[in-house]
């Protein structure tokens, strides 16, 4: 039994703090490779050491303190290194920093973090890429995944980034307001990624790491505060979009972690406290003339969340905010999600006429959510036979186990021909 607790701890911190352990200890050594390796070397420390010794009252400061005494051992076996292994060791604390809101440069190791991995010396993916490996712990196969290439190549890409940043000497910090226009673009879509990441995992047991969408929306209002006092539309539209996101986490799966779809979800289990707040911001990203991409998808999920049933949605409404994204964003996933509008407000005939043209493109041939939408506009249409062919190549796609849970009964409901038409 302590042996469970002590490994369930373990994974806990895992989840929770893997990003702010390497971000301080990037800090506080100035290179990737030894952070995460220290990281990796104080959590089997913990694993070995905290079934017999007990977790520690702090379990996160001690994965912290221990990874600095690792990296420290470890510097101190290359023989060029020994002197500053010292100098570290002098120096050494436990000290976590927090945002400060008045100071020129915020003291946050996360945020320092996304700044460092979103330079511009590094190209758009590295950037995304090394922030979803260091921030939110994700395996390279997983990162792999997402970017639809195989492991090997993006480990060579992560290797190629963190080789650029101390080579080319990047600094670890903040930088000034005048630089921060810069990287805002990849700095927010790294945001968004690090909470999708937490709102629909990539992989394993739970659909939602509260830890992630959290940590997003809170760097998020850290980075529309720098921007004050007039932060730029799309600061603003992300962070309404996550709130309005964030608000249906409680509705959005069943006591068991079973998905429930939108319009399964119960509506008296939405946050309204979060969507009141979100929509002022989207009100207030909407009439600024550099609305972007982030503010119109802020403006779909207000649709959503203003309907007090799903029957009153405005999809009429939603269909002509997606024109005007997908004029600005003209990507196979979002016209995935127009295909789902239109479905919805013309029928789903008409959204199978549109995703068909998106099969033929074959840009999202391994996305798992395109044979899962199809399959369910199928199911709609009475079509089940084919329906079925389409939720079975889902299966062969998904990595979520919730999300695979709800596919295999939407499966078998086509199979026994018990869907609703």
């Amino acid at each position: 039994m302590m042996i469970s607790a002590a490994n369930l701890a373990v994974d806990a911190v895992y989840r929770t703090d893997w990003g702010r352990i390497v971000a301080t200890l990037i800090r506080s050594f100035r290179d990737f490779d030894v952070a995460e390796e220290a990281a990796q070397d104080a959590f089997a420390a913990a694993i070995k050491q905290w079934p017999t010794e007990g977790v520690p009252n702090s379990p996160a400061a001690w994965i912290i303190q221990t990874a600095k005494h690792k990296a420290i051992d470890r510097l101190r076996r290359q023989t060029s290194h020994r002197e500053k292994a010292e100098s570290y060791l002098a120096e050494l604390d436990s000290t976590t920093e927090q945002p400060d809101p008045f100071t020129n440069e915020i003291r946050d190791d996360r945020l320092r973090l996304i700044f460092t991995c979103c330079h511009p010396a590094l190209a758009l993916e590295a950037q995304i890429a090394l922030t979803l490996r260091t921030l939110c712990g994700l395996q390279t196969e997983e990162i792999a995944r997402a970017f639809l290439v195989p492991p090997p190549t993006m480990a060579q890409r992560l290797v190629r980034a963190k080789r650029k940043i101390r080579d080319a000497g990047i600094p670890y910090k903040v930088p000034d307001t005048s630089e921060i226009s810069a990287r805002l673009d990849a700095v927010l879509t790294v945001i968004y990624l690090v909470f999708n990441e937490g709102y629909t995992s990539t992989q394993g047991a739970q659909l939602v790491r509260g830890d992630l969408c959290a940590e997003a929306i809170r760097l998020a209002r850290i980075v529309r505060m720098l921007m004050a006092p007039l932060p730029p539309a799309e600061v603003t539209g992300l962070l309404a979009l996550m709130l309005l996101h964030h608000s249906r986490r409680d509705a959005r799966s069943s006591k068991d972690g079973d998905l429930i779809v939108l319009e399964e979800q119960d509506r008296n289990k939405w946050r309204q406290d979060e969507i009141a707040e979100a929509l002022a911001l989207v009100r207030q990203g909407l009439i600024s003339p550099d609305a972007g991409s982030f503010t119109l998808q802020a403006a779909i999920a207000a649709e959503h969340c203003r309907a007090r049933r799903a029957a009153d949605t405005d999809w009429r409404q939603i269909v002509a905010l997606y024109d005007r994204l997908q004029t600005l964003q003209p990507t196979p996933v979002i016209a995935l999600n127009r295909a789902v509008a239109v479905a919805m407000a013309d029928g789903p005939k008409q959204g199978l006429a549109l995703i068909d043209q998106i099969v033929a493109g074959g840009e999202l041939d391994d996305y798992h959510l395109l044979p899962a939408t199809r399959a369910e506009l199928l199911r709609r249409s009475g079509l089940k036979a084919k329906a079925a062919e389409s939720y079975r190549r889902a299966l062969e796609l998904v990595t979520n186990d919730a999300e695979r849970r709800f596919l295999e009964k939407r499966l078998l409901e086509v199979e026994a021909g018990t869907a609703v038409v």
